[in-house]
């Protein structure tokens, strides 16, 4: 089983290499802004004793007024983890930078994200839906889908090109 890095350690360590980069650390992850995530992802993956060269999955979570994007690294070599976080604040139009040029594995989880939870990543080489088609009505994870113009539920009566 890998052992969890200690998030305050690392993100004082985060803090010593990219300054200004941490927003908060607790014991189980580390929070970054996202206008430094692509300088933190690096370091984590490049800093020797760290090695978190593996990206196990990338998710989302609707908090109502705003987006945490969760990273779930894993070093391999050193058989650790860690959870970094980033915060889209824009609720309406959430945005943070893509991680496909760290990670090449980014490229579909962060598709996948796009497409169930409406998080765009910026600078991603082919932002498209990866599950649904295009032309479908929101992101069905987002905690505001239920509310959709009005009064509609979610969902189709039919699939399309369905008589």
């Amino acid at each position: 089983m890998s052992r969890l890095l200690d998030g305050l350690e690392v993100g004082e360590r985060i803090g010593q290499r990219v300054p200004e980069a941490v927003v908060e650390a607790t014991p189980r992850w580390v929070v970054v802004h996202p206008e430094k995530l692509v300088a933190v992802a690096t370091y984590l993956r490049d800093e020797g004793e760290l090695d978190l060269g593996f990206l196990i999955g990338v998710t989302a979570v609707d908090q109502l007024d705003h987006f945490e994007v969760v990273y779930h690294l894993q070093s391999i070599s050193q058989n650790h983890v860690l959870t970094l976080k980033t915060r889209a604040l824009d609720h309406k139009n959430p945005e943070v930078p893509s991680l496909v040029s760290v990670w090449r594995g980014a490229e579909l989880q962060e598709r996948e994200v796009y497409d169930l939870m409406g998080v765009r990543f910026a600078g991603h080489p082919d932002l498209r839906r990866v599950f649904l088609w295009e032309g479908f009505a929101g992101h069905p994870l987002r905690k505001d889908w239920m509310e959709m113009p009005g009064g509609l539920t979610p969902g189709l009566g039919r699939f399309p090109r369905e008589d």
